[in-house]
C-alpha cells in the first residue's frame, strides 16, 4: 500500500508522471530502493547538482512519500504556493536561521514520515560534492532516526545549474544502508558537534558514489 495515498493523492499523480518522464528520457535506473524503510521515520541524504535531484529522489521511492525542505523562493507564485504544500514540501527560509521550519521537519519525523535531505544546502555549480551545511548535521541529529544515502548521478549534466532547457543524460539513483541512529550519535566526538554528522553523511554518499569502480 502506498504511503498517505488518500492524503497526498497529487503527489503521487506528480510523482508517477515524473518518474515516466525520468525513464523514458533519461532511462532512470534505481539501485538500493529495499534500504529505504518500509514504513516508520527515516532521512533520506542525496547530493546535489540539480533541480532534477528531488523528482529522482521522489520516483526512486516506490512506495513512501519524500518530505522535501525547500527554499521559500520556490513558493514565490500563486501555482507554486498552491501545489508544494499538496505534495509534502516544507518551506525553508534559507536567508535565516529557520527555526519554525526546522521544527516542522523534526515534526514529520516524529510522526513517522520520510524527510528528503540534501545536506550540501544548494545544487553543486559543477557537479562535485561539496562538505554538508552546519544545520544539517543539526537537524539529522535531532531527528534521530534511520539516515539513508543516496547518491544520484547524471542529473548535471542532464541540467545543470544555469541550464535553460534538458540535456541528454542517463540518470542513475543508488541507495545505500541506512545509517542507524547510534552510528550517528557516536560520530560527535563532542556534544552538538552537528558537523561531523554531515561530514558522516556526506562520507556514505562519496562511499557509493564510488561503487562502479569497486
Amino acid at each position: 500500500m502506498r504511503d498517505g495515498l488518500f492524503r497526498f493523492p497529487l503527489y503521487w499523480l506528480a510523482r508517477d508522471l515524473l518518474a515516466i518522464f525520468l525513464r523514458l528520457k533519461y532511462r532512470l535506473r534505481v539501485t538500493g530502493w529495499e534500504h529505504v524503510p518500509a514504513r516508520g521515520a527515516a532521512i533520506i541524504a542525496a547530493n546535489h547538482s540539480s533541480y532534477l535531484d528531488p523528482p529522482v529522489t521522489g520516483a526512486a521511492c516506490r512506495n513512501r512519500i519524500v518530505h522535501f525542505l525547500a527554499r521559500d523562493t520556490l513558493l514565490s507564485n500563486p501555482v507554486a504556493r498552491w501545489f508544494f504544500p499538496r505534495v509534502g514540501v516544507i518551506p525553508l527560509d534559507r536567508s535565516r536561521g529557520d527555526l519554525a521550519a526546522l521544527r516542522k521537519a523534526i515534526g514529520a519525523l516524529k510522526e513517522g514520515k520520510v524527510l528528503g535531505l540534501f545536506p550540501e544546502g544548494t545544487r553543486s555549480p559543477d557537479g562535485q560534492m561539496r562538505a554538508a551545511k552546519g544545520g544539517i548535521g543539526f537537524l539529522i541529529a535531532k531527528g534521530d532516526v534511520p539516515v539513508v544515502p543516496l547518491f544520484i548521478a547524471g542529473t548535471y549534466a542532464a541540467f545543470p545549474k544555469g541550464a535553460n532547457r534538458f540535456r541528454p543524460s542517463r540518470i542513475v539513483a543508488r541507495f545505500g544502508p541506512a545509517i542507524a541512529p547510534d552510528e550517528i550519535r557516536a560520530a560527535m566526538p563532542a556534544r552538538n558537534d552537528y558537523e561531523a554528522v554531515g561530514a558522516l553523511v556526506m562520507r556514505r554518499i562519496r562511499d557509493l558514489a564510488g561503487a562502479d569502480s569497486a
